[in-house]
């Protein structure tokens, strides 16, 4: 069974230019529209059993929450679903925000 990974935020940038690497965040769904990564998808309870099945489990997996703790468990979660790679992204969405915050959107823009 593959086990997630960390990456770090120039991993994880490079990765999503490189690969097209799918951007799962996890976190609610206010902090989400006040801003995310760029073509990040939400993902929660609600909508997880359609990510499941209608992501391509080839295609690297970036899990995101608010400082890189969360999005661990999630992440292996999603490994232990068949996804081939998936990663928590450290220091998650607010080190992000910080390093890249021409790389953030709202849901609005």
């Amino acid at each position: 069974m593959p086990a997630m990974q960390r990456i770090s935020l120039e991993q994880a940038r490079n990765l999503m230019a490189a690969r097209d690497a799918v951007v799962a965040d996890i976190r609610d769904p206010q902090s989400f529209a006040a801003g995310h990564m760029l073509g990040a998808v939400m993902l929660n309870n609600a909508n997880l059993h359609d990510f499941v099945l209608n992501t391509d489990t080839q295609r690297p997996v970036i899990v995101v929450c608010y400082h890189g703790v969360s999005s661990q468990g999630a992440a292996q979660y999603l490994a232990e679903q068949g996804f081939n790679e998936v990663y928590s992204m450290d220091g998650g969405f607010t080190a992000w925000a910080q390093d890249y915050p021409e790389q953030v959107a709202t849901q609005y823009t």
